[in-house]
């Protein structure tokens, strides 16, 4: 019988699908082994760094009051937004024999670039009967510097005052009757050739210089004809750029707060761009609406308190609300908070116009005013009218001039046209002006200026130095006292009339030309005032001295400070110099002629002989002013 054993070496050789798996488990055992081994490796390099190892996307760290968290200004700063200082050297033609042929080298070699530049001495301009050099030679011209201040966030177009002074170190003895042939107006110190910034803004036009000097002197005197100002003279060129800088990189926080602005401030006709744009993580650049291009502070206000959560601003507002309750210090940033939450915040603070203490209820009442709420002209007509604080009346009437059309509100700033403070007086003024109320009757006088008639029971005369030239008289039936005599202005100036004349005689010589005007003037100032602005002409024949704008109020202030107008006489403070002080660098500086006013911005009463000093103005206190004391009221408006 065969033997079936199988062979011990044949009992060691496994099958062929035996092996197969065998040496299946063994590769997954090894494999296993050498994953375990990666996994380790890779675990290890996958440890957290220190802290000190980690990206720092914080760029800047922002405290901000409570009331202030998840505002956009809570994620960022503002850059860009400061008022700017522009400068030039500019040309005034013009001047009969007051200017100065004395130029430093580097500036006459400037300008004589910049004349031929501009077409002077080319025969195909028209201009080539005088050439550049025999411009600068005639002492009709001048060489002046220009400067002025652009209002931050301002538009391209957006006019402003500039202020012009003659050159440190010329002869020139008077800029009274020049005009500003157009300059550019560039940032930062005054400088000649390839060192000079960008050009922002041009600047051109008549000057004004100080009405209450007689024309055509010469004297060097804290009142002098070798300063003046452009109304409105400045025009810039581009747009005034705004960004936010984000204090954390972050492009999901800079998603949420470019957002959160354009769904409060949404694009307008004829605005390109969206108002908020993303460059990056950390920089957001603005546009200023259309409807914001003059009021660009109040757009910059109202877009740093915009809250990023704009879904909820019931519930904002309600949140704002218990938090200056509980916080009265933070009521002017409430107010803005409310402002920029919309009118759907106005139910929530209706019931603070009556509050007790005075922050909270303000604020509201502000914001109400703002939102065109109805409900609060009472409350701030009250505020108006009683209230122990000036500075208060003064707010409220503000407040109530910005708000839309309202019979009550007209009636109301209209009795205090009669109020006996005249600061409260000219506040109102103005309100009703920015309301075209038609209880001011304004007057267009051949395109020089208006006057504006102010029915009112104290008699005022008021005068304009910034913006639109206006003369502004209050009361009914204001009369010139007779009998009068007048002589002034060297003789080139003569007024007389007997009690019981219908009219006054006038005599006036100018100083260009020596055929005088004579011709009759009315006894009432109205009638007085337009007399010496209106030019004669074909279409307006009525008889008129043509007299400019400074000229005008040079000439009544005349009157008054003879005594033949019996009112007060106040006239608006020029600010451009102290904006221009508060807002420069140590390397801006410039030596200029003081400005002739206080540059504080208030309104000032000239002194008549005898109730004061000589001088009619003093000297500013110009260290306070480089100090940057007038820094609350930097904005030429």
């Amino acid at each position: 019988m065969p033997d079936l054993r199988i062979p011990s070496r044949a009992r060691s050789v496994a099958p062929p699908r035996a092996r197969w798996r065998r040496g299946l488990g063994l590769g997954l055992l090894v494999g296993l082994a050498t994953l375990q081994g990666c996994q380790e490796l890779f675990l290890e390099k996958a440890k957290p760094r220190p802290k000190t190892e980690r990206i720092d996307r914080t760029n800047f760290t922002i405290e901000v009051d409570p009331i202030m968290r998840n505002t956009v200004a809570s994620e960022g700063v503002l850059t860009g937004y400061q008022p700017t200082v522009v400068r030039g050297y500019g040309l005034v033609v013009g001047l009969e024999g007051t200017g100065s042929r004395l130029v430093p080298a580097e500036v006459r070699s400037m300008m004589t670039a910049e004349m031929t530049r501009l077409g002077i001495g080319d025969p195909r301009t028209g201009w080539d009967h005088l050439s550049p050099d025999r411009m600068l030679d005639s002492e009709d011209t001048a060489v002046v510097v220009v400067e002025g201040v652009i209002p931050p966030g301002a538009p391209k177009g957006l006019t402003f005052d500039v202020r012009v002074f003659a050159l440190p170190g010329s002869s020139t003895s008077s800029l009274e009757g020049g005009q500003l042939y157009t300059t550019d107006l560039r940032p930062g110190p005054l400088s000649t050739g390839s060192r000079q910034a960008f050009r922002l803004a041009t600047g051109s036009g008549p000057i004004f210089i100080n009405p209450f000097v007689e024309p055509g002197t010469s004297q060097r005197s804290p009142i002098n004809s070798l300063s003046g100002r452009i109304l409105e003279g400045g025009t810039t060129l581009k747009d005034m750029p705004i960004k936010i800088r984000l204090a954390t990189n972050s492009h999901a926080r800079a998603a949420t707060v470019q957002q959160a602005i354009n769904s409060n401030f949404p694009r307008e006709p004829g605005q390109k761009e969206e108002t908020a744009r993303g460059e990056s993580g950390d920089s957001i650049e603005i546009t200023v609406p259309p409807s914001y291009h003059e009021r660009t502070e109040e757009f910059v206000k109202l877009l740093e308190h915009t809250a990023l959560n704009v879904g909820a601003p019931e519930a904002n507002a309600q949140a704002i609300r218990r938090a200056v309750l509980s916080n009265p210090g933070g009521a002017d940033a409430a107010r803005w908070r409310w402002c920029a939450l919309g009118p759907k915040s106005v139910p929530m603070i209706q019931d603070l116009y009556d509050h007790p203490e005075e922050g909270p209820r303000f604020s509201a009442l502000s914001a109400g005013a703002r939102l065109n709420d109805a409900m609060a002209v009472p409350h701030l007509m009250d505020i108006a009218r009683y209230s122990s604080k000036q500075s208060r009346r003064l707010a409220a009437i503000a407040e109530l001039g910005r708000m839309g059309t309202n019979p009550r509100i007209d009636v109301g700033l209209r009795e205090l046209m009669d109020d006996p403070n005249v600061d409260v007086r000219l506040a109102t003024f103005d309100a009703l002006l920015k309301r075209n109320d038609p209880a001011i009757v304004n007057v267009p006088i051949s395109d020089r200026f208006t006057m504006s008639l102010v029915d009112s029971e104290h008699r005022m005369i008021y005068v304009s130095q910034t913006g639109q030239p206006r003369v502004a008289v209050f009361g009914e039936d204001l009369a010139l006292r007779l009998p009068m005599t007048v002589n002034t202005w060297s003789g080139r100036l003569l007024m007389k009339g007997d009690v019981g004349d219908p009219n006054i005689q006038v005599f006036y010589r100018s100083q260009t030309d020596d055929a005088p005007v004579i011709g009759l003037a009315p006894t009432d100032v109205p009638g007085m005032v337009r007399f010496l602005g209106h030019e004669t002409s074909v279409q307006e024949p009525e008889e008129g001295l043509g007299l400019q704008y400074a000229e005008v109020i040079g000439a009544l202030h005349q009157l008054w400070s003879k005594g033949y107008i019996a009112c007060d006489f106040k006239a608006e403070q020029d600010r451009i110099l102290s904006a221009i002080l508060a807002n420069q660098t140590e390397a801006e500086k410039v030596k200029r002629p003081e400005f002739d006013e206080d540059a504080s911005g208030a309104p000032f009463t000239p002194a008549r002989p005898g109730d004061g000093p000589d001088r009619i103005d003093a000297i500013p206190d110009r260290s306070g002013l480089e100090a940057g004391g007038a820094k609350g009221d930097t904005v030429p408006r």
